[in-house]
């Protein structure tokens, strides 16, 4: 990240980028590589980093860049020449813009946090909506007010001095307004699932149906534990309030490296999430498509490779014996 300081866009010296310039940096989907992908002609060319490397023998500053890029696009979509390099590579913060709502979210939460550790209150209120309501609410922001000037003082920063304790925790608050950005992400997640649970109630008399969201099903509980899972180890890892203001500097470095892990799992989602959000709960072709493609999508991800083996055969010889019986119905037609 040091070395990385220096440098903030995208850029080469070799010749080939200046008339490569439209091109575009991207993790290939089927192979997981980082590739430039170049118009020739009709065609496009995807071109590895490493055979890049070898086949114009590019200079220690085109290489180095080449893999500050692979480290990058880990983070975002893709990048072209002259674009801005992700922030996560270069002074750890992050790339996406915040919105005022999960500032507040993430500002209340800790807020309460720290009324709960004055008052002894174990319960926590996670709730969004909640968290919003109450940042309005006069008894809590006195509440906060005391608790801001107790934890003040506990710190060693002065019951007097609460500036010095709003820094803090607007410190804080920023880190963790971008995982409760992640975690409305991964509530569209869970839409998804309640959508597939909704859709197999309806596809009951289709077999074949029935059997792909029922995997679907199974993969999505897999994919919603795992997420799950790693929410309330960041959660629980920043529950100790006092304990996290009087080691802030570590517990951000600790924020951003689960922020980055979430971020980069959930963006493999982005397709799959704007997809079905247009989703409606009925039988249609455009659905079932919609569901083959959700299956698609999980089972290389959690499926063992056997049972994905397995019911990739069961459904092509589904698929098989569908078309015999639609040809043979239009034969005694």
């Amino acid at each position: 990240m040091a070395e990385a300081a220096e440098i903030t866009a995208v850029s080469f010296e070799h010749p080939f980028f200046t008339r490569m310039k439209d091109g575009v940096f991207h993790i290939h989907q089927q192979t997981g590589e980082p590739v430039m992908a170049v118009q020739i002609s009709n065609n496009e060319a995807l071109l590895p980093f490493p055979g890049l490397k070898r086949e114009f023998s590019l200079g220690k500053e085109d290489c180095a860049m080449l893999d500050l890029l692979a480290e990058g696009l880990k983070f975002v979509s893709g990048l072209r020449i002259g674009d801005a390099l992700p922030k996560e590579i270069l002074t750890g913060e992050a790339t996406w813009e915040l919105s005022p709502r999960h500032m507040v979210i993430a500002h209340q939460r800790i807020s309460m946090q720290l009324v709960n550790w004055l008052t002894g209150v174990e319960d926590l209120i996670t709730d969004p909506e909640a968290l919003m309501q109450l940042a309005d609410d006069p008894a809590t922001k006195k509440k906060v007010n005391e608790a801001f000037g107790e934890a003040a003082e506990r710190l060693g920063i002065g019951r007097d001095n609460k500036q010095e304790m709003i820094k803090y925790v607007e410190k804080l608050s920023h880190e963790l307004a971008y995982v409760e950005a992640l975690r409305d992400k991964f509530n569209e997640i869970e839409s998804i699932d309640r959508k597939v649970r909704d859709l197999r109630k309806l596809y009951i008399r289709e077999r074949t149906v029935v059997q792909t969201i029922d995997q679907v099903v199974k993969l999505l509980t897999i994919a919603l534990d795992d997420f799950s899972k790693r929410f309330l180890e960041l959660d629980a890892q920043t529950g100790e309030i006092l304990a996290v203001l009087k080691n802030l500097e570590n517990q951000v470095l600790f924020i951003r490296e689960k922020r980055d892990e979430l971020h980069i799992r959930l963006m493999a989602w982005d397709d799959l999430i704007k997809e079905w959000k247009s989703i409606e709960v009925c039988v249609s072709y455009h659905v079932h498509n919609s569901i083959t493609r959700v299956y698609q999508f999980l089972a290389p991800r959690f499926m063992k490779v056997d049972d994905w083996v397995l019911m990739t055969k069961l459904q092509l010889r589904s698929e098989k014996i569908e078309d015999l019986k639609k040809k043979k119905r239009v034969l005694v037609w």
